[in-house]
């Protein structure tokens, strides 16, 4: 006997849903997508996915950014008679701070009180803050 002569059977693999001993099923359980042919479940990550785009205020963002905020109340401790409140004072006496590197715009508001006079310049103001300004004899330039 030779080597080529030896006959041994294959084992045949298993064809699983086709029904056989084990039914039509063949442990597939019944229906639903993964007892399919060819099934293919979707990713859970592409849902997310798909959804985040749609997400509210996902493609508007605003390019202009807020003006830092300062009380009249803090201005009045810090300044002395007659000086000048830019935003570059403002941050030189360090009650801003900068943003990106950049001097920020500077707005100004009404609380507390102020009894100096001094000369605003390149800063935005509200109404009663202007109000406040111009009674204490302030200018805004």
């Amino acid at each position: 006997m030779q080597l080529h002569e030896i006959s041994h059977k294959k084992k045949k693999k298993k064809r699983v849903g086709r029904g056989g001993k084990r039914g039509t099923y063949c442990g597939r359980g019944v229906k639903g997508q993964k007892a399919r042919a060819g099934r293919k479940l979707q990713p859970i990550i592409r849902q997310i996915l798909k959804k985040y785009p749609k997400l509210r205020g996902y493609a508007f963002k605003p390019t202009r950014e807020k003006p830092e905020i300062v009380n009249l109340q803090i201005i009045n401790q810090k300044f002395e008679e007659k000086e000048i409140v830019s935003p570059k004072t403002l941050l030189e006496k360090g009650i801003i701070n900068r943003i990106k590197g950049k001097i920020p715009e500077v707005k100004i508001l009404a609380k507390g009180e102020i009894k100096k006079k001094l000369i605003f310049k390149d800063c935005l103001f509200s109404e009663k803050a202007k109000e406040k300004i111009e009674k204490a004899g302030g200018e805004i330039k």
